[in-house]
């Protein structure tokens, strides 16, 4: 058979070179990397012969062997599972195929410490190329469950790799990799010692559902008992195969945990909470969940692979089982054992099964009460949540109306109560200040210009709270929720305001004099700049700035608009609502020169700098620039 030799995708080949040049700490996880791809690929197995009578493939004895030679220094890990085909071990090894590689490089080169990095590589998830810690060559030798030919895979770790097509290879996987020499000061990471592989296994892959053997020589007796006969080989099965969800609390370590979810979400790093749920009566079910500590770098992508590992009576069924956790908590990991579901079943059925409906539920509930159990017993590993996964979390306030009011009760908000603290919902409605209705909201692209925003001019006077909500997902739930604990979420860019008590407020005689002293000026503006705006009204919300752009209570904002428009939607065009500040000098002086000479170009070309002032301070954009640009020149000209 010919031999193909390919280079490494750059990323891929960047990659490799970090994990070769040791950006690990703890080099021992590369074997439970390899154990847990093993075991991957057994469970794949298992569900495709249940699914498929005509594959024809021996699972009888699924298992995972690990050979040692000490004198040839080499490992290598077997087992009888999936296999792959020859496209899939390009697919799989030579090339990583993610949307957001080169994006997670640059922060890998960019890693300040070894805990960053190993943090990062969890993230993405190559446990495969862990392999290059400890050795010079790597050889894999695959062949995928009802093909005839294998596929032999070889690399040193530098920029190419071949392949290989070969007819004799066995049903599955086996990675062998030809170690590199051990200090003989450094006995502790001598992988070829029966001892080591003892202890990294029972440390990391105890749990695995599979048996996990080795074969180690034991020295066979010769009839005169003298102990000098030949080698035999005696396997040995190394882990206890016990599923850590069906023991009791007592009999499991957190760091057996850790290890479980390591395993089944290829992180590299402990999660932040661990939750377990034991349902009991006419359904009965056992649940081991976990909570990331970080979130990965493709949750927001399209082909992000989400769900929970579902098995029926302690035996594999499905990964990724998305049927069992709604969308908003997709990053949530872990594995959900059922009594009563039957071992062939579908993602189709799934997805009608009254039963999986319940434990949906069920699940949500119980993460969202874990969250809300950090949030008051642990606020800095709440801290760490919600800066991870917040965004994803406040999608749950569109789509699960059920749970709406317990998403609410765990989410936190940038607020100007505080630079750097985030509030909850029920704290800002504590500090609200007395004859307060509402709780205030501005929505925008970041704090900065949120908190520079003309909108906010009398919230700062009066010393009002306003929630700075800059995700792009505020834009959606802000009107889908009506409110929090009796009191309705308002924006401080929509309708009209009326602010403070009773006394603070304008007397309404002083309001009607004032309205009537600019009757002219608004409804000639209003007029003037009709393509543009709707209505020209004079503003309660401004102290500092000539004018501000504000939306009717219930219209979308633009930024709203514009992600319609980004979708594909056809959002018409809305106008919206000038207000002028009355109190500024330049609308003054602009009321007063419309008295005196009417509609002269002077002061429609001030109308219309006004408007693009507005336009421009609130982050929106102009539709001439270039014309904008050129009046505030000539305007500046004649004021020199």
């Amino acid at each position: 058979m010919s031999t193909e030799t390919f280079e490494f995708q750059v990323e891929a080949r960047q990659l490799l070179q970090m994990v070769i040049h040791s950006i690990y700490s703890n080099k021992d996880v590369f074997l439970r990397e390899l154990v847990s791809n093993a075991s991957d690929a057994l469970d794949k197995l298992r569900l495709e012969a249940l699914r498929d009578d005509s594959l024809g493939a021996d699972v009888s004895d699924l298992h995972i062997d690990i050979e040692a030679d000490q004198e040839a220094r080499t490992l290598t890990v077997r087992d009888n599972g999936i296999g792959m085909s020859y496209d899939e071990v390009i697919q799989l090894i030579g090339t990583i195929a993610n949307s957001g590689t080169a994006k997670f490089v640059r922060e890998l080169k960019g890693a300040k410490d070894t805990a960053a990095a190993e943090g990062l590589i969890g993230q993405f998830g190559v446990g495969f190329y862990a392999s290059f810690m400890v050795a010079d060559e790597v050889v894999l030798l695959t062949r995928r469950a009802g093909e005839s030919e294998g596929t032999r895979w070889s690399s040193s770790g530098e920029a190419t790799y071949t392949l290989e097509t070969v007819a004799d290879a066995p049903q599955g996987t086996s990675v062998t990799l030809h170690l590199r020499p051990v200090d003989t000061e450094d006995q502790l990471h001598d992988y070829t010692s029966p001892w080591k592989i003892r202890e990294i296994v029972k440390r990391y892959s105890d749990f695995i559902t599979w048996p996990v053997r080795m074969t180690t020589p034991t020295t066979a007796m010769t009839e005169d008992g003298d102990g000098d006969g030949e080698a035999a080989g005696e396997p040995e099965t190394l882990n206890s195969m016990k599923a850590l969800w069906a023991r009791s609390r007592d009999e499991v370590s957190e760091s057996e945990y850790h290890e479980l979810y390591k395993h089944i979400s290829h992180d590299w790093t402990d999660p932040l909470e661990t939750v377990r749920l034991q349902a009991e009566g006419t359904f009965e079910y056992q649940a081991l969940l976990f909570l990331p500590a970080h979130a990965p770098h493709d949750l927001f992508t399209q082909g992000y692979k989400r769900g929970i590992q579902l098995y029926v009576k302690r035996v594999f069924v499905m990964d990724d089982c998305e049927a069992l956790m709604p969308p908003y908590l997709r990053f949530v990991k872990g594995v959900v054992d059922a009594q009563d579901l039957s071992l062939n079943v579908s993602r189709e059925i799934l997805q009608q099964d009254r039963q999986i409906e319940l434990m949906r539920r069920r699940l949500a509930k119980k993460v969202l009460s874990t969250v809300k159990d950090l949030m008051t017993g642990s606020p800095e590993r709440y801290a760490t949540f919600w800066r991870e996964f917040g965004r994803v979390l406040k999608e749950g306030l569109l789509s699960d109306f059920e749970n709406r009011d317990a998403i609410l009760a765990v989410s936190s908000f940038a607020s100007t109560h505080d630079q750097d603290e985030p509030t909850t919902l029920k704290q800002y409605v504590e500090r609200m200040k007395d004859g307060q209705e509402h709780i205030y909201y501005l929505t925008g692209e970041s704090r900065q210009t949120v908190e520079n925003s003309p909108h906010m001019e009398a919230f700062k006077a009066k010393g009002i709270e306003v929630l700075l909500l800059t995700d792009p997902i505020d834009e959606l739930w802000v009107d889908a929720v009506p409110g929090f604990e009796g009191k309705q979420l308002r924006s401080v860019a929509k309708g009209e305001l009326a602010l403070g008590d009773e006394a603070e407020k304008e007397d309404g005689a002083e309001r009607e004099k004032r309205q009537e002293e600019y009757a002219a000026l608004l409804t000639w503006m209003t007029e003037r700049l009709g393509e543009d705006v709707k209505e020209v009204r004079l503003s309660s919300r401004l102290t500092v700035s000539p004018a501000c752009i504000v939306s009717d209570a219930h219209e979308m904002s633009p930024a709203l608009e514009n992600m319609y428009r980004a979708m594909g939607q056809d959002v018409p065009r809305s106008k919206r609502i000038l207000e002028l500040n009355p109190g500024h000098p330049l609308v003054g002086g602009l009321n007063r020169a419309h008295t005196e000479r009417a509609d002269d170009q002077s002061l429609a070309e001030t109308a219309e700098l006004l408007y693009g002032m507005a336009l421009l301070a609130e982050g929106g954009q102009l539709d001439e620039p270039a014309r904008f640009i050129k009046l505030m020149a000539d305007r500046l000209e004649r004021a020199l």
